[in-house]
């Protein structure tokens, strides 16, 4: 893993002026490297802890009739705020509610339709206490997320999803760390079994996901191309002549060649004319000229597939064919306009 920083100014005991690593910075390096091995000890035994509460838990969330409602204060409310915007993208309707404000008013956003998803390691925080409260009255379902079985959220939930009792990163022991990253980390896997249980797709993760680099992965074909009506193509046994007019006409680059019964035969392109170029190419048949079975691609395909194709194969257009019949074009252009390449 290469990590580039802009280096701070530095006193001469921290790190010779001739670039060789200072005294400290292996100490560093272990403190770095100790926190991620104790994190990961953490999230091996989440993984291990697991059993029917979990899915009793991810059975209550996708039952609600609305949105499940997550909460938590401090470090577990910015947990919250992340594992409530992950279901969200994932299928699963959520909102992030900070406990401190549902007890001055906010709990009027919880109802009976919803789910509550509280978060809290030591299961006391007096914050979520109207809110837990209120939850019993209403007769919402509650799924905890605590480090104590024993602990009030616990004993008052539904459903308790109790993290195992781990080291702290934080060499204080103070600081949360494991526990964040385990609650973190599992809230990731309610979401990913809520995203299985209720069938969510690449199309539907598309849906919610339209702008930026994953909107661009997730583009279908059909969302780009040329329609059938501006698709170049000819006939067989057409004169070069003509094909060299419909391949200006259109711009592409190329013009698909069709036999008797409009199946497509072939295509010729930039690259095939400058392989055939001769005196008597405008009155040879484009069937002299023209590369046979060329590759194709269904409306359905990905964008970055046909980019893909286009990059390997060094040309510039691909003909979409569905069920046997020419549907249209993509052009790399149409790709890069979509920010795709």
């Amino acid at each position: 893993m290469s990590v580039s920083a802009v280096a701070p100014r530095s006193g001469p005991e921290d790190a010779p002026r001739d670039g060789r690593p200072g005294r400290d910075d292996a100490a560093l390096l272990d403190a770095a490297r100790r926190v991620l091995a104790v994190e990961a000890r953490g999230l091996d035994a989440l993984a291990g802890a697991l059993d029917g509460g979990f899915v009793r838990a991810v059975r209550v969330l996708a039952g609600a009739a609305s949105h499940v409602v997550v909460t938590g204060m401090g470090k577990s409310g910015h947990i919250g705020t992340k594992i409530a915007a992950t279901l969200a993208s994932t299928g699963t309707p959520a909102f992030f509610v900070h406990p401190g404000e549902a007890s001055h008013g906010d709990l009027g956003m919880i109802t009976r339709a919803n789910a509550v998803l509280a978060l809290s390691n030591s299961g006391e925080t007096p914050e979520l206490s109207d809110l837990v409260a209120y939850t019993r009255r209403l007769g919402s379902p509650l799924v905890a997320v605590t480090g104590r079985a024993d602990s009030t959220l616990a004993r008052r939930a539904d459903v308790a999803l109790v993290l195992p009792e781990v080291e702290e990163a934080c060499p204080l022991g103070l600081a949360p760390t494991t526990s964040t990253t385990m609650a973190l980390a599992l809230g990731d896997a309610l979401a990913v079994a809520l995203l299985q249980i209720k069938g969510f797709t690449a199309d539907d993760f598309r849906t919610f996901h339209p702008g930026g680099r994953l909107g661009a992965i997730l583009v279908r074909v059909r969302d780009l191309m040329h329609g059938p009506g501006e698709v170049p193509a000819v006939r067989t046994g057409t004169p070069m002549a003509d094909a060299l007019i419909e391949m200006s006409r259109r711009g592409f680059g190329c013009t698909a060649v069709l036999d008797g019964a409009g199946r497509l035969a072939g295509i010729v392109t930039d690259g095939d004319l400058r392989r055939h170029m001769a005196p008597d190419l405008p009155a040879r048949p484009v069937d002299a000229v023209m590369t046979p079975d060329p590759k194709t691609i269904a409306p359905d395909a990905l964008v970055v597939e046909a980019v893909r194709i286009m990059n390997a194969r060094a040309i510039t257009a691909l003909l979409v064919v569905e069920n046997g019949a020419l549907a249209g074009i993509l052009h790399v252009h149409d790709c890069l306009r979509a920010g795709i390449s």
